[in-house]
C-alpha cells in the first residue's frame, strides 16, 4: 500500500525531509482482530506528536521505518470478529487513544480517580498516513457522508484533546471567560471553537499578528502580541482586572507563568503540552491564595469523543485547516509542521 514513511529517528536539528519518504509498497496491516475494523484512508492529518516520532519519544522505544498519524477520516471496509458488518461502508473518523491501564492488582485501592494509560495509533502503532489502518470499532465514530473528508480527518484529536480539558477536567461554564496560548496550532484553534460555542468570551495570544487577526475573524473577542512582555497585564485589563476563568496553554515554559497570572480566583490551568519546555516558573504563593487548580490532560476517552463528534456532524463545530497536501508530497506536511508556519491543521490526502 501508498504510505508515507519514517524511514529512521532523526538526528539532533536534521530537516524531517530528509528521513520521510512516500512509498508504493509498504506492508499492508493484518487483518482486523475481535472488536476491530479495518478502515480505508481518504485523508489523515498531522500533530505535534508526529514530530516526536520523528525525532524519537523518550522512554518508548520505536522501531523504524515507521507510519505516524494519529488522525483520518476513512471508510471501514473489513471488520473482525464480534464487529457488527452494519460498519461496513461508513465513513468514521478516529480516537487515536486506547486506554491500556492494567488490572489493579490485590489490595490496590479504588482507581476510580486514576486518569487513562493510553497508548495511541501513530505513536504507539503503526499510524494512519497510509491508504490503510486498524483500529478499535470502540476508538471510530461515523460522519456523515457530505462532510468533506479533508475537513473531517483534521477534527479528531485536537478538539477530543480540547474537549477534555474544557468541558471535562476545568469544567468551564458557558459565559465564563477564557484565555487561550499560542492561537494558530490545532488545540488552540479548537479550544476557541468549543469556547464560543459555549458563549465564552476568549483572549488568545501569539507571537505574529496575522494569527491574532485570523483568531479574531473565528470569534475570539481579544488577542495580545507576545513579544516577551508580562501580557498577563493586558489579559487582567481586558477581564475588567478580575482575570479569567480557564487559561487553556500548551506552551509550556514561556507562558505558564504569564497564564497563572492571568487567572481569577478559583480559575483552572489546563495544559495538553508543552511545546517551549517543561520546566516552567510557577507562583505557589498565587495558587494557594486565589485557589487556583492546575490541571493536565492527555487525549480523551472514547465517551468523550463521541460527545465532541456528535457536535462536528451536527455541523456546531468545524476545524481550521491550514493546508492540504497530497500524499506523495506528504515529507512537505511534515517540513511545513515543523517550522511552525500553520495556522490550522495540516491535512494529507490519499
Amino acid at each position: 500500500m501508498k504510505a508515507i514513511v519514517i524511514t529512521r529517528q532523526a538526528q539532533p536539528s536534521e530537516p524531517l525531509g530528509e528521513i520521510i519518504k512516500y512509498v508504493a509498497d509498504f506492508p499492508e496491516p493484518a487483518a482486523p482482530g475481535p472488536g476491530q475494523v479495518l478502515v480505508r484512508t481518504l485523508a489523515a492529518a498531522l500533530n505535534h506528536l508526529d514530530l516526536w516520532v520523528c525525532r524519537g519519544v523518550p522512554g518508548l522505544k520505536l522501531e523504524y521505518p515507521r507510519v505516524s498519524g494519529s488522525d483520518a477520516c476513512g471508510v471501514v471496509e473489513v471488520v473482525g470478529a464480534g464487529v457488527d458488518s452494519a460498519w461496513v461502508g461508513k465513513r468514521v473518523v478516529l480516537n487515536a487513544a486506547s486506554d491500556t491501564a492494567a488490572l489493579a492488582m490485590p489490595g490496590e485501592p479504588p482507581r476510580s480517580s486514576m486518569a487513562p494509560m493510553y497508548e495511541l495509533i501513530g505513536e504507539h502503532h503503526m499510524g494512519t498516513l497510509a491508504e490503510k489502518f486498524v483500529a478499535p470499532v470502540s476508538n471510530v465514530q461515523v460522519v456523515r457522508d457530505d462532510q468533506e473528508p479533508t475537513e473531517a480527518a483534521a477534527f479528531g484529536l485536537t478538539f477530543l484533546t480540547a474537549y477534555s480539558m474544557i468541558r471535562t477536567k476545568a469544567n468551564l461554564l458557558p459565559g465564563q471567560s477564557v484565555l487561550i496560548t499560542g492561537i494558530g496550532g490545532g488545540v488552540a484553534l479548537a479550544a476557541l471553537a468549543i469556547a464560543k460555542h459555549l458563549g465564552c468570551p476568549v483572549c488568545v495570544t501569539s507571537r505574529q499578528q496575522w494569527k491574532l487577526d485570523r483568531a479574531k475573524q473565528l470569534g475570539a473577542d481579544f488577542g495580545v502580541l507576545d513579544i516577551g512582555q508580562d501580557w498577563s497585564k493586558d489579559v487582567r485589563a481586558w477581564s475588567n482586572g478580575r482575570g479569567v476563568d480557564l487559561a487553556v496553554d500548551s506552551s509550556g515554559k514561556a507562558t505558564h507563568l504569564k497564564s497563572i497570572k492571568s487567572l481569577a480566583r478559583g480559575g483552572a490551568y489546563v495544559t495538553p503540552g508543552c511545546t517551549s519546555g517543561p520546566d516552567a516558573t510557577t507562583d505557589l504563593a498565587r495558587i494557594f491564595w486565589n485557589q487556583l487548580r492546575l490541571l493536565g490532560s492527555t487525549m480523551g476517552t472514547n465517551d468523550e469523543f463521541a460527545e465532541v463528534v456528535s457536535l462536528y456532524r451536527s455541523g456546531h463545530l468545524k476545524p481550521v485547516v491550514d493546508q492540504v497536501i497530497e500524499a506523495s508530497r506528504g515529507s512537505e506536511a511534515y517540513v511545513r509542521l515543523a517550522a511552525a508556519e500553520q495556522f490550522g491543521k495540516i491535512v494529507v490526502r490519499f
